[in-house]
């Protein structure tokens, strides 16, 4: 295979086997993110076979991860979260640090460093939107009361995740300039504070003149009822945005990207916008999950089985566990209990990035992310069983009191 070819090669095998994973998985009522990244395990250099060029996945995979999180962005609501403020914002943020220091004192007893272990927690802590959305939609209750309070709580973790993204650099020597890696070496918390000074000079500037200035770039562009062209727009303020916040502010593209899209879900164009990405998105999210699976070694599967079964133990039990709780103690239904800690049982795309800055930060150990993928896989699996768990218990309680 010839140089000139290696992409077109990658992005050939990389499309037919998540075509074939991704039917294959939904056949037999999974998410088709399992075939999506059962099919990177297979071009990944851990396995047999063709073994699809690594770097030039990877950054395939980074323009995914803008574009994932440019649509996370644009589906932004506020008024949404404030809906349900009340118990979204409590139990997350308690969700959170709960799993993250259960997940810090287990790989800690485990041999682990606190900060690796601390990473591992974060990553698991956080569920996937692609998981929730499609598990409610099949479901029928994205508009229902549980649904909205899922989808609320989802919006809080998404935003401590970003915030994760934005300060977790700042802990890592060598992460930023080199005299705000010498001043982070000697004061960590001027190191977190020059990340947050530039994320919100950042912040400042999107919501200030991107508010005035993006809304009616679009406008213009819709005046030429050019439709190709309204796309093109969408997809170059993401991406150049996003490119822009990380050479200008220090900032990581995701952040970037993010702040793009609520600026634009805001705009009038909202919804054309992200009918008009919606496709590129899709397909860039299906290589970036391609990409994350070629990272996981089957291996560990061997190596390193107590592991396993407690990272997912974790997700699928503990997570679950103190997502109900926390619902109960807040007075909220059995049914609301039981609906939202099934949907948030799972952890998806916002682990992986996590994973992956504290992977290339030198933080989490690269078993930690094979631990991450195997976690991810198992629980986006079992994800339909605890649903149906769910559907049990509830007849049963109807039943009983009959």
């Amino acid at each position: 295979m010839t140089h000139e070819t290696t992409l077109i090669a990658m992005l050939a095998a990389a499309f037919g086997l998540a075509l074939v994973f991704g039917y294959a998985a939904v056949r037999l009522k999974l998410p088709p993110l399992v075939g999506y990244l059962l099919a990177g395990i297979v071009v990944g250099p851990f396995t047999p076979g063709y073994v699809a060029d690594v770097p030039l996945a990877a950054q395939l995979a980074e323009i995914g991860v803008i574009l994932l999180m440019f649509g996370v962005g644009l589906h932004f609501s506020l008024s949404d979260l404030l809906a349900v403020r009340r118990i979204a914002i409590p139990g997350a943020l308690g969700r959170i640090a709960a799993v993250t220091i259960l997940a810090d004192v287990v790989m800690h007893l485990r041999g682990w460093s606190w900060s690796a272990g601390a990473i591992l927690g974060l990553s698991l802590a956080v569920a996937s939107t692609v998981v929730l959305l499609r598990a409610l939609e099949q479901r029928q209750e994205l508009d229902a009361p549980d649904g909205r309070i899922a989808v609320g709580w989802l919006i809080v973790e998404d935003l401590v995740t970003v915030f994760i993204l934005v300060l977790l650099p700042a802990f890592a020597v060598g992460s930023t300039s080199a005299t705000d890696a010498s001043a982070a070496g000697r004061n960590p918390l001027l190191g977190v504070g020059i990340a947050v000074l530039k994320a919100l000079v950042f912040l400042a500037l999107m919501l200030i003149a991107g508010r005035r200035i993006i809304p009616r770039l679009l406008e213009s562009v819709v005046r030429t009822k050019t439709r190709e062209l309204f796309t093109l727009a969408v997809i170059a303020l993401a991406l150049c945005i996003a490119v822009g916040a990380s050479l200008l502010f220090g900032v990581s593209f995701a952040l970037g990207a993010f702040f793009a899209g609520i600026v634009i879900g805001e705009s009038d164009q909202s919804h054309r916008a992200t009918a008009s990405s919606l496709p590129l998105q899709d397909m860039f999210a299906v290589l970036f999950f391609v990409a994350v699976g070629m990272l996981f070694d089957p291996r560990i599967l061997l190596r390193r089985p107590v592991d396993v079964l407690i990272v997912v133990s974790i997700i699928v039990v503990g997570k679950s566990l103190v997502a109900f709780a926390i619902i109960r103690a807040l007075g909220y239904s059995l049914r609301t209990a039981l609906t939202v800690s099934a949907g948030l049982s799972q952890i998806g795309e916002l682990s992986f990035l996590v994973a992956g800055l504290g992977t290339s930060l030198g933080i989490l150990p690269a078993e930690g992310r094979d631990l991450i993928l195997a976690g991810a896989l198992v629980s986006i699996t079992l994800n339909a069983a605890m649903f149906a768990g769910v559907d049990r218990i509830l007849r049963w309680k109807v039943n009983g009191r009959r």
